[in-house]
């Protein structure tokens, strides 16, 4: 705290009791005695513990902390699905019941734990989320009350007056304020209200941990792009996604400086209350949360990474905005190029996906010139990815293939529309697992691959890969998926970071490698 160290933002919360304000370890101000100050893990504690944000340093429009990904446990658990906007549909008890436990042990553990019980930590995600609406849109205070998820515009108030110790409309003018010179890692943007055909636009500006390798995280995205529903624009990536109220179309872009690195998100959503699991998750797709200099530093120690960590600071590991979809994409991409799987997934779309209302061409260029490599569909998405239960119903006459495989997906169609197998982040990485491969077809890279994907677990190795053991091969490692395995050891905690690399390493050209003379003439050591 007293260096203003930017890293630790969103990874404590400093209280100072003397002035009654909670701040960003970064903040500016001059720093406290130390008598006077307690740190938190949350917001939502210091909130309790009746203290109010503050004014200079906005401390909740920071990247979250990375210890939700990391830890499994439950408390872990029930901060995702918080994120997501779960209480806010579900109640309490909704959530309590999605991880099994009673209400009250819940709020137990999540006392003990992070210092609030889930009403403390829904409300300040409401407050978090009325905050970006005030300063990002010309919303109506009363529809930002109700879309942010408040009983009445009465707590509405109430709530944004205790935590910013400002009224809304005081919040609003000040954003308009600083227009012309915003906090470099502030969640800002513009927004407008439009009609119910083509929903209400949204921009915001979404910070991450530095380094970011941002361009290659949307390169990852953008050569997966399924046409109709996803393209790779020389702007960045875009693409249409279902919300727990309704469809929205999303553009992502690379934003921010070296030191300060952010995803420009610009949406259209058909319902405003679906704003915060939407930011919730394209900030889990985009690993904005990371704590990448731990990684890279824990990484680079071993001599046949460093390379690739320096020449690739920042690596993110991609995570889903939708886990129904990164299921079928990871079935249908099982034992394919990622070309041939891009082909069958299209396929599917273009049969049974619905049309967005009122699609239209995205504000942003296209450029269509772009090599394939890097720009797949050039249509705008004008398309939702096909639901569990259209394809349980339709899927036999349009997907192709190993009859084995269209029975796996079929299976798993009708278990996820009949509500028998149900993903979310609330889930553990071993549950998750377990119950996958519990279902005929689905295999140990399946599973991983979508656990690594959903739930954003950071230790995951998927040995079985053979791209993955590939790059391995291309950076002097073991090829074979038990060797590589053994090795791997050494990159835990972070060995899903360590297959991007691997997988970044597999697309790359062959080093030329260092020459050696001996008696038998000269070579390339590989």
């Amino acid at each position: 705290m007293s260096s203003r160290d930017a890293r630790f933002d969103g990874q404590f919360i400093t209280g100072v009791h003397s002035t009654g304000i909670y701040c960003r370890p970064s903040c500016p101000a001059v720093t406290p005695k130390p008598g006077n100050v307690s740190f938190y893990l949350t917001a939502a504690a210091a909130h309790e513990a009746g203290l109010r944000a503050c004014k200079r340093c906005l401390p909740d429009a920071v990247p979250g902390s990375p210890a939700w990904n990391i830890r499994d446990d439950l408390a872990a658990r029930a901060m995702r699905l918080i994120g997501d906007g779960t209480v806010e549909r579900e109640g309490v008890p909704g959530l309590a019941n999605r991880l099994g436990y009673t209400p009250r042990h819940l709020t137990r553990v999540l006392v003990a734990e992070v210092g609030a019980g889930p009403l403390a930590l829904a409300r300040a995600h409401r407050a978090q989320t009325a905050r970006v609406l005030l300063m990002s849109t010309d919303l109506p205070v009363t529809d930002i009350a109700f879309a942010a998820g408040f009983g009445s515009v009465r707590q509405f108030n109430d709530t944004i007056a205790a935590v910013y110790e400002r009224t809304p409309s005081a919040l609003r003018a000040g954003a308009r304020v600083r227009a012309g010179s915003r906090d470099r890692d502030t969640e800002t943007g513009t927004g407008t209200g439009t009609g119910t055909g083509t929903g209400t636009r949204i921009s915001l500006l979404l910070p991450a941990r530095a380094p970011f390798d941002g361009t290659g995280l949307l390169g990852f995205l953008g050569v997966r792009a399924i046409d109709g529903v996803e393209r790779s624009t020389s702007a960045g990536y875009e693409r249409t996604l279902r919300l727990p109220h309704g469809w929205a179309t999303l553009q992502l872009a690379v934003a921010g400086t070296l030191e300060a690195p952010a995803i420009a998100c610009t949406a259209r959503l058909s319902s405003l209350a679906d704003l915060a699991p939407l930011v919730s998750r394209v900030r889990r797709l985009c690993d904005l949360d990371a704590d990448a200099q731990a990684i890279d530093r824990a990484l680079a120690d071993d001599p046949a990474l460093a390379g690739s960590v320096h020449g690739t600071p920042g690596i993110r590991v991609p995570g889903s905005l939708d886990p129904e979809e990164t299921l079928f994409r990871a079935l249908l991409g099982q034992q394919v190029s990622v070309a041939a799987a891009r082909t069958a997934l299209g396929r599917l779309s273009a049969a049974l996906g619905e049309p967005v209302p009122g699609a239209t061409a995205p504000d942003t260029d296209t450029d269509t010139d772009t090599d394939t490599d890097t720009a797949t569909a050039t249509a705008a998405p004008q398309l939702l990815f096909p639901t569990a239960a259209s394809i349980a119903e339709h899927g036999r006459e349009v997907l192709r293939g190993p009859a084995a495989r269209i029975d796996t997906i079929i299976r798993v169609a009708a278990a996820l529309a009949a509500g028998d197998l149900v993903l979310d982040v609330g889930e553990t990485r071993d549950d998750l697992q377990a119950r996958l491969t519990a279902l005929p077809g689905i295999g140990p890279w399946t599973a991983g691959y979508v656990a690594m994907r959903v739930l954003g677990s950071p230790d995951i190795l998927l040995t079985s890969d053979l791209a993955l053991r590939q790059g391995a091969d291309r950076l002097g490692l073991p090829a074979t998926a038990r060797d590589l395995a053994a090795h791997g050891s050494v990159w835990a905690p972070w060995r899903s970071y360590a297959g991007m690399h691997l997988w970044r390493a597999a697309g790359a050209p062959r080093p030329a490698g260092q020459a050696v003379h001996g008696k038998n003439g000269s070579g390339r050591l590989r």
